[in-house]
């Protein structure tokens, strides 16, 4: 199961938050994503569990968990959906209104 870990401190790194998973069972995987331009984290992360009994578990103990004084964001991840359109990227160039 992908597991999306949101709220995370930005000085966060990947093998901490795989061991904070690991207290619930096995982790495949776990990435935090950065900014490509800045390098600096997102503040989120995405965890690969392959036990869905366990993923459950580490959901349900992390969720609103105080780490490094911000409260974990923790719940299964969405299928993105590849080419959506979510009405907030425009295409062309901006339109202006004649005054």
């Amino acid at each position: 199961m992908k597991i999306f870990v949101g709220n995370i401190s930005p000085d966060m790194k990947e093998e901490e938050l795989k061991k904070l998973f690991s207290e619930y069972g096995e982790v495949e995987s776990a990435e935090i994503v950065f900014d490509k331009l800045t390098g600096e984290s997102r503040k989120f992360g995405f965890v690969r569990m392959p036990d869905e009994t366990e993923a459950n578990a580490a959901i349900n103990g992390l969720n609103g968990k105080d780490l490094k004084g911000k409260d974990l964001l923790v719940n299964q991840a969405r299928k993105s959906i590849q080419g959506r359109d979510d009405g907030n990227r425009r295409s062309g160039p901006p339109k202006f209104k004649d005054s």
